[in-house]
């Protein structure tokens, strides 16, 4: 009987400790996925920036096939399209309802590009740069783009990065602290039997051994417990919501993964190590006064 109640104990304990380290995984799991995904939004809001490349009439198509072959080689360019001056006319007068060919006579609009721009150039001086590139083409009229809106991105992008970076390393030493002190009331509770197992004489190794394994392999279960809750809490918040939290790849959702995981096993590891050194050290009388 008293066997019996010692397990349900112990489990309890184990059960407990378990818990309360996943919900802390469960934070850090949250931070990564913030992280990765305010990555994965500012790359998509980058990627829409575009150049309108403005041709004049007397472009030929030789020219035009040059500069088409330039933008699908280009690394600067994710994606482009042609749009004549017949194509140019319909899309306005489907947005505009109006047809200025009826009024003027003559088609006014101009045949252009509209090129998408990769995330990594984006930016003022990656633009200036792609300028005076497609510049060496006299057929190129002129190059529109939204420079507000670049400026906007070059400005604000880093104070965000720095911001939620340095909200996630303050987040990230909170919740590493709490799973210490979890660990550390966990390893204190077996602060007698240790001494015990060192008053017979066995080696440190001996002593910390099954309690690090022990906590490792607790750290590996919080982990998986803190998973299950993350997924399970964007699933619902896509659901119920419409809001998708999730803006990652398969890689980048092994990345959570693993971090959370790893965050589990190794903060228990070292938490569990020292704890178990600390009491190890102490001497018998001592153990009493804390």
């Amino acid at each position: 009987m008293q066997k019996s109640m010692k397990r349900h104990h112990f489990f309890n304990m184990y059960l407990t400790t378990a818990i309360s380290v996943a919900l802390v995984l469960f934070l850090i799991g949250i931070e990564t996925t913030l992280l990765i995904s305010a990555k994965e939004i500012i790359k998509q809001v980058k990627e829409n920036v575009s150049l309108t490349l403005v041709l004049s009439d007397s472009a030929t198509e030789e020219e035009t096939q040059r500069i088409d072959n330039l933008l699908t080689i280009a690394p600067f360019s994710r994606t482009h399209r042609y749009i004549s001056k017949d194509e140019a006319l319909r899309e306005h007068i489907e947005y505009l309802g109006e047809d200025p060919e009826k009024f003027l006579g003559y088609n006014p609009l101009q045949a252009s590009f509209e090129v998408y721009l990769d995330a990594e150039y984006a930016q003022s001086d990656s633009i200036a740069a792609i300028e005076i590139t497609l510049k060496t083409f006299p057929c190129i009229n002129r190059i529109i783009y939204q420079k507000d809106v670049v400026n906007m991105l070059d400005k604000n992008v880093n104070v965000i990065s720095y911001a939620l970076l340095g909200a996630a390393l303050l987040l990230l030493f909170i919740a590493v602290a709490l799973i210490v002190n979890t660990i550390r009331l966990h390893v204190y509770s077996k602060r007698f039997l240790i001494n015990t197992m060192k008053l017979v004489g066995a080696t440190p190794h001996v002593i910390k051994a099954p309690i690090v394994k022990r906590n490792v392999l607790m750290g590996l279960v919080a982990g998986v417990i803190a998973l299950l809750l993350l997924t399970g809490v964007f699933v619902y918040i896509r659901h119920s919501m419409g809001i998708d939290l999730m803006l990652l790849s398969k890689q980048n959702i092994l990345i959570v993964a693993g971090v959370v995981l790893a965050s589990g096993m190794l903060i228990t590891l070292f938490a569990s190590l020292f704890a178990t050194n600390h009491y190890i050290r102490m001497k018998t009388d001592d153990l009493y006064y804390i």
